[in-house]
């Protein structure tokens, strides 16, 4: 069972923040060498590379430096082009534009020759002891964190990444960046997983608020380097955490300092980790017998089921509809599924719960929530932050709300029953072998169930002024506009070349939920017009957070399956009970 809060692994704001106006450069580079008076006064003296270095040596808890001012005032002071390419939509990589375009961005240009010179690598190379870094394989972009955006917790490991680096530049130009508007880097301390693998901890130990003209870099390192950004909450006109950040790639063949291969890395990184994450199952009792589709309900299953559901769901004629269904799409919802005694007495006490956290819209008002957010009482944080991040209910206790009564009995009676496994049999056709609470991605055919138990939050404002209006004529608010995240996501497996991280954080933009094909919710097949207009959306399934709602997914090799951030705007926690199921099919 759980309680997914604003601390968690996802989206963002409907402004497509998500979507980095990407500068990704990899011309055969002709910067030998820059003009130095660009940086600030000092900075390239050994002085101050033994200054850096201490520090970064010294970091905690990787490695890693912060330059106050890495550049003269000029270079990005005022309505530079810099600061336009803000407002630049259709910006493609600086390699691809005419030099007429080119010459429309001489700061941007110069800032970026400035990065990747000579002097400033071997800089780089000096304070970090990385080894060569490559001038010809460039690695940038402009990046514009407006309300509602964030990244979640990753380690940047991809290709030949040496070092990464963040210029802030938030605007409006000369006002400070208030700790409070978040936009923080967060570093994470890490400790020994599961076979001895580096994970992060839940919550970071380094939070670094943007400021005008810094400059912080890290190497690059599997099972090390696990970092975040801070959702940015400053609703104000025109403020954005605007910020070129990149890496420093390792030189590549033909470039001074060149190593032909590469030693494979001590650890897995951090999207190694999350497409290569295993679900512990526990198994029924063998006393029990396996239950298969064809086989009737059990007059003791019935009974037992009715203490739970709406007993509309254990209707032959209902049941053979959904079934009918289930085949077909592979997936399903079953709306108002636990009976009404349940749920008179479960919504109230989970917005009570909300509100004693100060999770509730009004006690939250829009702001950055502590990592510790939720866990209290009988929650406790579940981990690691790079995978997902939730509260996990435990342990009963005296002091145990109506709530989490409920949820407990759901959680260890109803979901792990000999009966919900008849049941769930009989609705999907399929043979359930064994059960878990926490899910995870699956390495074959899964069988997710999730009981929606978020409340929805009434639109008060729109009410104001108006009659009752039907509730098919309301206008979609909160959870169901996907302005506050937590929505359930199935996605195709991700190219090689990106990080799964960007996908769990993702734009707000929601995508139209998709039937599956065949018999599992396997990869998208995209059809001719599709190719033709060039699209490229590996979402299979979107489900927004619902109240007792049921959703029944049977999830193939291979999709990624996680909930989508929950972001600060929201008026509530995102509820759930959770289970995974492994199955096995009839033949036949």
């Amino acid at each position: 069972m759980a309680k997914v809060q604003a601390r968690s692994p996802s989206p963002v704001s409907d402004t497509d923040c998500g979507r980095q106006k990407r500068l990704k450069t990899s011309h055969s580079s002709s910067i030998s060498s820059t003009d130095n008076s660009c940086f600030y006064p000092g900075l390239l003296d050994e002085s101050s590379v033994e200054f850096l270095r201490t520090n970064y040596t010294n970091g905690e808890p990787f490695k890693f430096a912060v330059i106050e001012k890495l550049f003269q005032n000029d270079l990005l002071r005022g309505e530079t082009d810099i600061y336009k390419v803000n407002q630049t939509g259709d910006l493609a990589s600086l390699s691809y534009l005419s030099e007429a375009q080119l010459e429309l961005f001489p700061n941007l240009l110069s800032l970026r020759d400035a990065l990747y010179s000579r002097e400033f690598r071997k800089f780089i190379q000096a304070v970090t002891g990385c080894g060569a870094l490559s001038g010809s394989k460039q690695d940038m972009s402009v990046n514009s964190y407006t309300k509602g955006c964030h990244l979640l917790n990753h380690d940047d490991v991809i290709g030949s990444r040496l070092v990464s680096y963040i210029l802030y530049m938030p605007i409006p130009y000369g006002q400070e960046w208030k700790k409070e508007w978040g936009g923080a880097l967060e570093l994470y301390p890490v400790r020994l997983g599961e076979d001895d693998v580096p994970e992060p901890e839940t919550i970071p130990s380094k939070a670094i608020p943007p400021s005008w003209n810094q400059f912080v870099f890290f190497e690059v390192q599997p099972g090390k380097s696990f970092h975040s950004v801070e959702e940015v909450v400053v609703s104000d006109e025109g403020c954005a955490r605007l910020s070129i950040s990149g890496w420093f790639h390792a030189a590549q063949e033909g470039e001074e300092g060149y190593v032909a291969g590469s030693a494979p890395f001590e650890h897995k990184s951090s999207r190694e980790q999350l497409t290569s994450s295993s679900t512990i199952f526990t198994q029924y009792p063998e006393t029990s017998e396996t239950p298969y589709p064809d086989s009737p309900l059990s007059p003791e299953h019935t009974a037992f089921l009715l203490h739970f559901l709406n007993p509309v769901y254990l209707q032959l004629r209902t049941m053979k509809a959904l079934v009918a269904r289930f085949v077909a799409e592979s997936s399903l919802e079953l709306h108002h599924f636990l009976s009404d005694a349940l749920i008179s007495e479960l919504e109230p006490s989970l917005l009570e719960a909300d509100a004693a956290d100060g999770l509730d819209g009004v006690t939250r008002n829009g702001h950055v929530l502590p990592h510790s957010a939720g866990a209290s009482g009988s929650w406790n944080i579940q981990g690691p932050p790079h995978k997902w991040r939730y509260c996990i209910l435990r342990n009963a206790q005296e002091s145990d709300s109506s709530a989490e009564r409920i949820l407990r009995k759901l959680q260890d009676v109803l979901f792990p029953s000999m009966a919900f496994r008849a049941w769930l049999s009989a609705l999907t056709r399929l043979i359930i072998m064994s059960y878990s609470v926490e899910g995870s991605k699956a390495t074959d055919a899964r069988l997710d169930v999730v009981l929606g138990l978020t409340p929805q939050v009434k639109n008060e404002q729109s009410k104001k002024g108006k009659g009752r209006a039907k509730p098919e004529d309301e206008e979609p608010f909160g959870w169901q506009t996907g302005e506050w995240g937590g929505w359930e996501c199935y996605m195709a497996p991700h190219d090689e070349e990106d990080d799964p991280a960007v996908y769990r954080s993702g734009s707000s933009k929601k995508a139209e939920p998709k039937n599956a094909s065949k018999s599992t919710v396997a990869q998208r097949q995209q059809d001719d017009d599709a190719k033709e207009d060039g699209e490229d959306d590996s979402t299979l399934l979107t489900v927004q957070p619902n109240f007792n709602c049921l959703l029944l997914v049977l999830r193939d090799e291979g999709v990624l399956r996680f909930v989508k951030y929950v972001s600060a705007a929201a008026a509530g926690s995102r509820w759930d009970v959770c289970g995974e199921f492994e199955v096995g099919m009839v033949e036949g």
